[in-house]
């Protein structure tokens, strides 16, 4: 019997052992399949952010080479002059009496026939949770309304502090959402776990509101609807993207017009003017710092209070300067005498706007440097989008620096430079692990900032905690600089469905944070984690290979570079260097391979092979010939936020004069002469259906078109 126990028990010893072994390499295995699913989620997450970022740099890039235009064209009429003004300047507040007569909602009748939500003021409760039940039926506010409430929301919006303050001792909790970018059924979902805004449940709403979603107006006009309800209760600050210069390329202004076809140039310049109105900051409990952007070493709270916010319309565009006559015997690019002509005023000469801390004397040669690079590659993308050569005095411009009295006529006063700076630092800038502060190069407008600048800046004002948005987190939020920065994101799958969480935080006496977490997306909830991830992979991924696609041609340079022998091969170590080289999308490259280079021979990669692949791809999804796609997927964005710039009304529509205006604008930089018969003949001739209008797909063809004659 002691025989047969030894035995049993040692057969169970050898099964517990292999049990154990079995377990652990399960465990082994579990923890090496997460792992590769978090490094495949990390790398799908910086495609996704190196690509919106890029987008941010063509934007600011766009917009400086219209102003260097701007500032470089000389008006031969007062009609010149007013198109210049509309299209790129900046107008002051307007005048109470001036934004009644553009108001003017009370002029626009409401028919009987329409079954939406009425407004009467001041607002009730029961009207915000009307706007509500509205706009989940799919209604739409009739222009009268919104025009009133954008009335009210700025009459109110006038009254406020630049920095908001607000205390936990009223209230158990305070409720702080991050950026929607126009995702409604996040703001629902957030109202339905957190309960709607009233007394006792006050709500901080950091900016970001508008773009890249569907139904930016509809969060405004509820947003601002429970601000008029609740106005204690309720504080809106102001980010990044409540910007008209933005809004012009990430799809607010597009959305509003397609809305508001009749009086959505109304609403949108009433917007434009309660966009500069929105608070700047909000603090709780003197001890908790909400702003949009971030911080930097020269952020200062006392000064923010002091300045007239409303005055920066644009924060890309900085602060507005008079306008300066050119010295008799300074040039202009169409060659013309400026003398006793008022030009146009130099708000945003390239650079100047961006990094404000170069125009000392110190930073003049590197400013200047980065305008021509700037400028010159600007004009080699409208070169070939118009057919036309680069010209001698192109070739003039490239091969000189701007000079220094150049620098000094496009510079703003010191005050005005230093307030600007405060507040796009706080709308812009981004924290970084690394010590110090540094232009944010990445995104082209604020700066990083580092724990040693939190720490800085958090004593200096008696802070504990910085609460930010600006970036998309993937659990909805993150802490970062010793859990003394906080960003909060309230867009749910951002990206794509299942892309991230969103989240608020609630923040009671004890100011210690308390976060929820949601899905906004009901299919999200139904993916595993790996459904999710390679979801997300693809579609990163697919975004990925369009931006190489629409490269192709510096991506051939470039390989050819490493090409020596003309094989027609290259190492993939130099594939990887070359298309970092092209991209600059600070991407893990060598990763990201086996994702995008499909078969490699012997270590080499038959590189016009693989562009070949490419081009088939694109041209399954568009029928065109794929030397044009390359050109159109690579200039569609530039291209919209170009007819949306000349389409200064907002008409969805490019009048024949503005084309004319725009056309005299680009021929008088490239030294080409049009006459105006010219230019009416070329605008007819793109007038496909003869309505008298370009719209942007009339705008598209005629670009393809004029690529389709030059490869021809």
């Amino acid at each position: 019997m002691g025989c047969g126990s030894s035995t049993n028990a040692y057969y169970f010893l050898r099964k517990s052992e292999k049990a154990f072994k079995a377990a652990v390499l399960i465990q082994r295995w579990y923890r090496r399949y997460v792992a590769r699913l978090e490094m495949r989620r990390r790398c799908t997450w910086r495609i996704f952010q190196s690509i919106e970022y890029s987008c941010e740099q063509d934007q600011i890039k766009l917009h400086n080479f219209f102003s260097y235009l701007v500032d470089h064209f000389t008006p031969s009429s007062s009609k010149e002059r007013d198109f210049l003004s509309l299209i790129l300047t900046e107008e002051d507040s307007y005048k109470d009496a001036e934004l009644e007569k553009l108001c003017d909602y009370e002029s626009i009748e409401v028919p009987d026939s329409y079954t939406g939500p009425r407004l009467s003021f001041p607002l009730l409760p029961d009207h915000a949770t009307a706007l509500l039940e509205a706009f989940k039926q799919k209604q739409q506010l009739h222009a009268h309304y919104v025009l009133k409430l954008l009335h009210e929301t700025r009459r109110h919006l006038m009254q406020l502090p630049n920095i908001n303050q607000v205390s936990t001792c009223y209230s158990e909790e305070v409720t702080i959402c991050g950026d929607l970018h126009g995702r409604l059924d996040d703001l629902f979902l957030i109202f339905y776990k957190n309960g709607l805004p009233s007394p006792e449940k006050p709500y901080v709403f950091n900016g970001d509101f508008v773009d890249r979603g569907k139904q930016s107006i509809e969060i405004l006009i509820i947003l601002f609807a429970f601000l008029l309800v609740y106005p204690k209760e309720v504080h809106l600050n102001r980010g990044n993207h409540e910007d008209h210069m933005v809004n012009l390329r990430y799809g607010f202004i597009k959305e509003v017009m397609q809305k508001y076809k009749v009086h959505g140039k109304k609403i949108l310049k009433m917007l434009q003017n309660v966009f500069c109105w929105l608070p700047l900051a909000t603090l709780i409990d003197q001890k908790v710092l909400i702003l949009h952007g971030g911080i930097s070493d020269v952020t200062d709270l006392e000064l923010l209070a002091k300045i007239e916010r409303h005055k920066f319309v644009s924060v890309l565009r900085g602060k507005k300067r008079k306008e300066k006559r050119r010295h008799p015997d300074s040039k202009t690019i169409n060659g013309e005498s400026p003398v006793g002509v008022d030009l146009p005023t130099s708000r945003s000469f390239p650079g100047s706007c961006l990094f404000p801390g170069l125009v000392s004397a110190s930073g003049r040669k590197e400013l200047s440097q980065w305008v021509r690079q700037t400028v010159q590659e600007e004009l080699e993308k409208c070169r070939r989008q118009v057919e036309f050569s680069e010209t001698s005095e192109d070739k003039e411009l490239s091969s000189v620096t701007v000079s220094e009295s150049e620098m000094e006529a496009c510079q703003i006063s010191d005050s005005c430079q230093e307030e600007w700076k405060q507040i796009v630092d706080v709308l812009w800038s981004d924290p970084v692990p690394q010590e110090g502060c540094k232009r944010n190069t990445v995104r082209g407008g604020g700066c990083y900032f580092g724990p040693d600048v939190t720490e800085m800046i958090l004593q200096k004002h008696s802070l504990q905690l910085l609460i930010r948005s600006h970036e998309c987190k993937q659990e909805g939020y993150e802490f970062c600089h010793s859990r003394k920065v906080l960003t909060i994101f309230s867009a749910s799958n951002y990206y794509e469905v299942g892309s991230n969480r969103g989240a608020y935080v609630k923040l009671g006496p004890d100011l210690i944070p308390h976060f929820v977490q949601y899905q906004a997306n009901k299919t999200a909830h139904t993916l595993t984690m790996r459904q999710r991830i390679s979801r997300v992979e693809e579609s990163a991924f697919r975004a990925l290979r369009e931006k190489l696609f629409a490269h192709t041609s510096d991506l051939l340079c470039a390989f050819k570079g490493y090409d020596q022998d003309e094989m027609g091969t290259i190492t993939l170590s130099d594939w990887a260097t070359a298309v970092e080289s092209v991209l600059h999308f600070g991407l893990p490259w060598r990763m990201l391979r086996p994702q995008l280079v499909r078969s490699t021979a012997g270590g080499m990669l038959e590189y016009k092979s693989w562009l070949a692949d490419l081009a088939v791809e694109q041209r399954s999804k568009e029928h065109i010939q794929s030397s044009l796609l390359e050109i159109i997927y690579r200039n569609r964005s530039n291209l919209e936020t170009i007819f949306r710039i000349i389409d200064s009304d907002h008409s969805g529509l490019i009048s024949f004069e503005e084309f004319r205006q725009t056309w005299k604008l680009f021929s008088s930089h490239m030294s080409i002469e049009l006459t105006d018969d010219g230019i009416s003949d070329l605008a007819r001739s793109i007038d496909f259906n003869k309505d008298g209008n370009i719209d942007f797909n009339e705008f598209l063809e005629a670009f393809r078109l004029t690529e389709h004659s030059q490869g021809e």
